[in-house]
């Protein structure tokens, strides 16, 4: 039920390296990106209908097209932030494949015409910190990164940064200014980061996998990223799954699967003794699916929100209770966030 189209090479310890990811055609993408037009690039985004992983599902290819023409400088921001409890997908994704981010980036940059870009990373991410460093020295070493990208034209610098613990700087403008060195909260919008963001430049924010997608979508085109998914939630999503299952882990598989799929399926069911009471379906966030909704869901933007709550960063958690929240606290499900039973 998997499809890896993101973590196919996962399983390979030398594919955070540059030579490994190499030798699975990494960076062979970004030769062709350089090849193409920006605004190429950008309508493929559009035309796969990529939409941001790390929450809002807002189109990736529109909110790059937001950005001014004005001739001032751009920036790309990865937020790696993932304060979310029980979401571990950016942090895999960072571990596994840190070139596969890079590449996501340096294209990204290309295509909307920024020539720097931070990943800024949650500060416990320790080692996620340390792998993602480690393969951008790896990078402006062999001239993939720094004054001309592959032996081309374009410039672009990349940079890490950690965050200090704060949940809230994963929320995009309140990232935005603990990177400028301000206390991190969120600013007023508008105006909105694409037009006035970090430095009060033009800005992007994307999420460590959306950045990611990026290389498949232009590697296969938009229209082959839409074989997979439903036609208003296209491609694959990372799942953080969680809680008394027999198989805890991430699993990337096409937005739409029946969230039952991923529990009895890929997960191996609940633990022994275990009865399913409650989902938390998109992180803390998001309301609590009850048992009965759990088993009709399926795991895309549109029928998570008819289901009042949202698909959110990707999390899924099984929760116990002496009954089905929704039972016990009434119709108003988001007070789940500050009461949990005893």
């Amino acid at each position: 039920m998997e499809t890896k189209l993101l973590t196919e090479h996962y399983h390979l310890p030398q594919y955070r390296s540059l030579d490994g990811y190499k030798k699975q055609g990494g960076y062979k993408v970004l030769e062709k990106a350089l090849k193409m037009e920006p605004k190429a690039i950008i309508e493929e985004v559009k035309a796969s209908g990529l939409r941001g992983r790390g929450g809002a599902g807002f189109p990736t290819g529109t909110k790059w097209s937001f950005l001014p023409n004005n001739g001032e400088p751009r920036y790309l921001l990865c937020n790696a932030d993932e304060g979310e409890p029980g979401t571990f997908k950016d942090r895999l994704m960072m571990e596994k494949a840190p070139h596969q981010l890079i590449e996501g980036m340096i294209i990204s940059g290309w295509a909307i015409g920024s020539h720097k870009s931070y990943i800024y990373v949650r500060g416990e991410y320790n080692e996620s910190i340390r792998i993602l460093r480690e393969a951008i020295k790896e990078a402006y070493a062999a001239g993939i990164l720094g004054e001309s990208v592959l032996g081309s034209k374009f410039k672009h610098d990349m940079d890490v940064y950690a965050g200090a613990g704060a949940y809230i700087c994963g929320e995009e403008t309140g990232m935005i200014s603990s990177l400028e060195g301000l206390k991190g909260q969120p600013k007023l919008k508008p105006p909105f980061p694409a037009i006035q963001g970090y430095l009060k430049k033009p800005t992007i924010v994307n999420n460590v996998e959306t950045l990611a997608a990026v290389v498949p979508i232009v590697d296969q085109g938009g229209a082959a990223y839409r074989k997979y998914g439903t036609e208003k939630s296209p491609g694959t999503k990372l799942f953080s799954v969680s809680g008394n299952v027999m198989r805890p882990g991430n699993y990337e598989v096409p937005l739409g699967t029946p969230l039952k799929d991923i529990i009895f399926d890929l997960c191996g069911g609940l633990k022994p003794g275990r009865t399913l009471k409650a989902v938390i379906p998109g992180g803390s966030s998001a309301p609590v699916l009850t048992q009965e909704e759990a088993m009709r869901a399926t795991m895309d933007y549109e029928c998570l929100a008819q289901m009042g709550s949202m698909l959110g960063s990707g999390l899924t958690q099984e929760i116990r209770s002496p009954a089905p929240l929704a039972t016990q606290y009434g119709a108003d499900r988001h007070c789940y966030k500050y009461q949990f039973p005893e």
